[in-house]
């Protein structure tokens, strides 16, 4: 992809949620919707599997690699890395809250070192063709002010970040948990807004708290982008009618019929490769939240598609205890759900 190019649409990077089944997963969903790896740390890259850790299908495009590192010169080989994989953005974790990241040197805590940030985007951006993002909160504990949000990015951005994936929360590194952190903190979107009258040059991007398309679009009234986290996988049929709305695309959104059918092949190929069903299954948990029948769904794949020899047939069966005015309903564009 071109550096610089901006998806208004993009799928949160999550630990143990965006991995490629539910990349995969979600491709039968939305074409067009930019999809972020699991955070990989550098040292991970640098001396673990490659394959596993970066392994994915075509389809999965466009796809972006979260790093987590603080370190430029190990970066710049994992960007480097990066674009030999295939993928079409490299991002720069700087938001994670996570005391083992922190304990890493990386994360939310490079807040306090924009210089630090800036030096590894110089090194990335030096290293590869592909755009460098840098995904942030608003601030850190103490250093919370806007002033302190502004200083922070008047330096990254000189080093040349081509997009700015703002967390509207700040992020308190001692005291809340990552969850808490992911809720406790209030929503200031009108900072992330107020970014942009305030450095217009720069692409910027919110992220947080958004739950519908309609939100996402009155979002980008104001901002270059919107990146959706939790309730991608809270309700992942959210995103059937994205292409059309943020993308231009008149193609027919698919029904949960056909999204459901679509990773029976995928789910044959990984068991023949030597994979599990769980794999695949716990990803399409929520497909029906909301929806009836969404609970004996949810429950026949929790109870069957963990044991010994489970395969398709059991997504299969699965799909049965759904009714069919719910698996071949259109896609609503304003549909939230509560995850009871």
């Amino acid at each position: 992809m071109a550096r610089g190019e901006v998806w208004p649409l993009s799928v949160a990077p999550m630990m143990e949620r965006t991995d490629r089944h539910f990349r995969y997963f979600m491709r039968l969903i939305t074409r067009r919707t930019l999809l972020y790896s699991e955070m990989i740390t550098t040292g991970a890259l640098l001396h673990g599997d490659r394959r596993k850790l970066l392994g994915f299908d075509p389809a999965e495009r466009p796809l972006a690699l979260q790093l987590g590192g603080s370190d430029p010169r190990e970066l710049a080989e994992c960007a480097r890395i990066a674009e030999a994989w295939g993928y079409d953005e490299v991002n720069l974790n700087v938001g994670c809250p996570s005391p083992r990241v922190r304990e890493g040197a990386f994360g939310a805590c490079l807040m306090a070192e924009p210089e630090v940030v800036a030096r590894c985007v110089e090194a990335m951006r030096r290293a590869t063709l592909l755009p460098v993002t840098v995904k942030h909160r608003l601030g850190i504990d103490d250093r919370d002010r806007y002033r302190d949000l502004t200083s922070f990015l008047t330096v990254v951005a000189q080093a040349g970040a081509d997009r700015f994936i703002v967390h509207a929360r700040k992020a308190w590194l001692s005291g809340l948990s990552p969850k808490e952190n992911r809720t406790v903190p209030p929503l200031r979107y009108h900072w992330v807004w107020c970014l942009k009258s305030d450095f217009p040059q720069l692409r910027l991007e919110v992220n947080g708290g958004i739950v519908t398309l309609a939100q996402a679009h009155e979002q980008l009234l104001r901002v270059d982008g919107v990146m959706i986290g939790r309730a991608s996988y809270e309700n992942p049929y959210l995103f059937a009618l994205a292409d059309r709305w943020f993308y231009a695309d008149e193609s027919r959104p698919p029904t949960r019929r056909e999204v459901v059918l679509g990773m029976l092949p995928y789910s044959e190929r990984l068991l023949a490769a030597g994979g599990k069903l769980i794999w695949v299954s716990r990803h399409l948990l929520t497909l029906f939240n909301g929806q009836v029948g969404a609970k004996a769904w949810r429950r026949h794949l929790s109870e069957n598609a963990y044991r010994p020899g489970a395969g398709p047939e059991v997504i299969l069966a699965a799909l049965e205890r759904v009714p069919a005015s719910v698996l071949d309903a259109p896609p609503q564009f304003d549909s939230a759900v509560t995850v009871a």
